[in-house]
């Protein structure tokens, strides 16, 4: 089962350890899934700040 998330910080630490970010953009949502060996992250924003999120992390960006 996939966990999701709510802290933007959270979000960029588990960043730093996951294989890649899978980018599914909905109407006015975006969810950034990040799959780690273990767990599949999900976090859900606004196109804004998912933009800025995207630029500072390190792993593989997949859109969708």
């Amino acid at each position: 089962m996939p966990k999701e998330i709510a802290d933007e910080d959270t979000f960029l630490d588990l960043s730093e350890r996951a294989i890649h970010c899978r980018v599914k953009r909905v109407k006015d949502t975006v969810k950034l899934k990040l799959r780690t060996t273990k767990y599949l992250y999900t976090y859900k924003t606004d196109p804004d700040s998912a933009e800025r999120l995207l630029r500072n992390i390190s792993c593989d960006v997949i859109e969708l």
